[in-house]
């Protein structure tokens, strides 16, 4: 591949951009809303509220997005979403909305939740809107560029962009959290400042430096000297009926659905869970070895129990989203090297440790009122597995069904169903949990994890659909 150098600098440039993509998708889907909550006047669910608005109209963006890629380019697409989402940062700094006072519970009499008093509320949930919304984009096109680029090594170049999901967890959730805390007094304004400066340097690199697909600029996928022989010039893109009546969509809908429903489920339900199981087993926990430093922390009518259950699950998390990074790149080699079942199989399987490893804390806490530390490392090993070897392999096996032409037309129908479950799993997860029926709930899950692993077991009698170009 790096022998043709004109294709190595293309290669390499969207390689270092696509970790770049998926750093930011990653961070500004979701996770930077622990930093806003940290230090925001406004209360969870106010802040929260953008981010669920988006999630939702996400499923139907997901189709407009692939739509837009097939007719107008990816860059075309892409270039306006990074600079929307640049404007919603500087619309979040503007929006203000920071704790007025530090500690202070009242600005001049008034509550500090109230939008109306602290910063404008309704610039914050418009920026914070459009920036869940543009950000799937980067996603997106990083899987597009991908798929368009590379047949051979698609696997191990998805492996590398996809180091980017993990990376935001690891150095920016914590990280900026605590230099917020520490250095800028709780104001997160520089922080989206800087990100803002990023979004408008990355949309110029793409402009410049990325094209949609090789033969833009007279090079075929892997830096080849000559077309895919698995392609034939007469393809064209596959309308949605098309794709609904095939029954390889429908595997992929079950399979990478189920796997991404347990992923968002499970990382969402988790202080939740562990809150749970403190509360309902105060007085086996109050005598516990950990009893002691939950004193120290508040006792057990306080939050401090609690929140040192959370942490020991969080910190297994934190190991798990480290390991996801090169687990991401293993994953990868697996669907290059032994094929996408063979690596869609083991995906599934590890996915089953995430389930257990959180399943079986309930046993450990009734009875010693402690976590059970070798199913947290577990839990942890799972969330490698699965942070990791998710994303980069979801475009992999559309790929697989479909070809590296038809990926797009194919794919922005299939991630818009396997999104519309996923938009409320996290939630029905939680009701249970407080219902007191969390153990229900991860029955389910484990029932939904064998259901993907089911469905990927046909993928074995298919055939890659560029398989003539990938031996």
């Amino acid at each position: 591949m790096l022998k043709n150098k004109k294709f190595a600098r293309y290669a390499i440039t969207f390689c270092i951009l696509g970790i770049v993509f998926m750093f930011m998708y990653s961070g500004l889907q979701n996770d930077q809303i622990n930093i806003i909550q940290s230090f925001s006047a406004w209360s969870k669910t106010g802040t929260q509220q953008p981010l669920a608005v988006g999630n939702l109209v996400c499923i139907a963006l997901t189709f407009v997005f692939g739509t837009c890629f097939i007719k107008f380019g990816v860059r075309k697409t892409l270039i306006p979403c990074i600079v929307i989402a640049a404007l919603g940062c500087i619309g979040l700094v503007a929006a203000n909305g920071l704790a007025c006072a530090n500690e202070a519970l009242t600005v001049s009499g008034h509550n500090v939740n109230d939008p109306l008093v602290v910063g404008n509320y309704l610039l914050f949930w418009i920026s914070l809107f459009a920036i869940r919304c543009c950000c799937m984009c980067l996603q997106m096109a990083g899987f597009q560029l991908a798929s368009s680029w590379f047949v051979r090594y698609r696997g191990r170049v998805l492996g590398i962009i996809s180091l980017g999901s993990p990376l935001f967890s690891v150095l920016c959730t914590s990280a900026m959290t605590s230099f917020i805390s520490r250095n800028l007094n709780g104001d997160y304004r520089p922080f989206y400042i800087g990100i803002a400066i990023t979004l408008a340097a990355v949309a110029v690199l793409t402009a410049l430096l990325l094209r949609d697909k090789p033969e833009d600029v007279g090079l075929f996928p892997d830096g080849a000297d000559h077309a895919p022989v698995s392609e034939s010039v007469e393809e064209r893109p596959l309308t949605v009926k098309q794709v609904l009546s095939m029954k390889k969509s429908w595997l992929m809908i079950c399979n990478f659905g189920a796997y991404q429903f347990i992923v968002i489920t499970c990382m969402a339900s988790l202080a939740a869970w562990f809150t749970y199981l403190c509360i309902t087993n105060a007085e086996v926990v109050a005598t516990g070895a950990l009893g002691g430093l939950f004193e120290e922390l508040g006792g057990l009518k306080g939050t401090g129990a609690s929140t040192l259950f959370i942490g020991q699950a969080t910190k297994w998390l934190s190991v798990g989203a480290i390991l996801g990074i090169p687990m991401s790149f293993i994953f990868g080699y697996i669907n290059d090297k032994f094929g996408t079942p063979v690596a869609a199989l083991i995906l599934g399987i590890t996915e089953l440790c995430t389930v257990i490893g959180l399943m079986a804390q309930h046993g450990a806490v009734a009875a010693t009122g402690s976590c059970s530390v070798p199913m947290l490392i577990l839990w942890g090993f799972g969330v490698g597995c699965m942070t990791g070897g998710t994303p980069a392999l979801h475009p992999a096996s559309i790929n697989f069904a479909f070809g590296r032409r038809s990926y797009q037309s194919a794919n922005r129908v299939i991630m818009a169903i396997q999104l519309i479950p996923s938009a409320v799993g996290a939630s029905i997860m939680i009701a249970l949990i407080d219902a007191g029926k969390g153990i229900l709930g991860y029955w389910i899950l484990l029932a939904i994890v064998l259901f993907g692993i089911a469905t990927t077991i046909p993928m074995f009698k298919m055939k890659d659909a560029n398989a003539e170009d990938r031996d």
